[in-house]
């Protein structure tokens, strides 16, 4: 009898084994949420290394299922669309920041153009050792830059808006800095 059991429990288990289906339906699942990833361009401009893992996952759910090992290939597909939608989550999240911060930096920046050109006037003023036909065209360089800033902003090119913003800082905290240093020290 115990061999009669042994015997029907090894057909069984054979036959379990060799019956195991591969998950077809969560590898597609798996594909379609990582080629959805991978088309959303917020999640390939802000989350790259999420969008990475989601396709190793893809690459480690194919070998697994190619080797038969269909448990491991269900898991890395959980795991292929657990990332590609944190990735396409994070984009968007990531976007919105941009957003808010590139409308944060061009919202200051005529402010910032117009207190430069205030200090720009007080160095002439006070006579200051300063080469003033550069420091001119800079600043109409910072006037026509912040115009194509705020163009791209309008446009929805948020990085390229920043970028220019930036680089109007960058040129109003050089000219301001050139003032700091040509300024006399004052003795008490």
């Amino acid at each position: 009898m115990k061999l009669k059991l042994s015997y029907i429990f090894f057909i069984v288990l054979v036959f379990a084994v060799g019956c195991a289906k591969p998950p077809i339906a969560e590898m597609e699942r798996a594909r379609e949420a990582v080629f959805k990833a991978e088309n959303d361009e917020n999640a390939v401009l802000y989350a790259p290394g999420t969008l990475a893992r989601a396709r190793d996952a893809i690459k480690r759910m194919e070998t697994e299922a190619d080797s038969k090992n269909y448990d491991a290939a269900r898991n890395h597909a959980a795991e292929a669309v657990s990332a590609a939608e944190k990735a396409i989550n994070d984009g968007r999240n990531s976007a919105q920041k941009a957003v808010t911060e590139t409308d944060s930096l061009i919202t200051g920046l005529r402010d910032e153009i117009n207190e430069t050109t205030k200090n720009v006037a007080s160095a002439r003023y006070s006579q200051l050792a300063l080469d003033y036909d550069a420091i001119d065209n800079t600043i109409v360089n910072a006037h026509n830059t912040a115009d194509q800033a705020e163009v791209d902003q309008a446009m929805g090119k948020n990085q390229d808006a920043r970028e220019k913003a930036r680089l109007v800082r960058a040129d109003l905290n050089a000219i301001n800095q050139k003032i700091a240093n040509a300024a006399p020290i004052r003795k008490k």
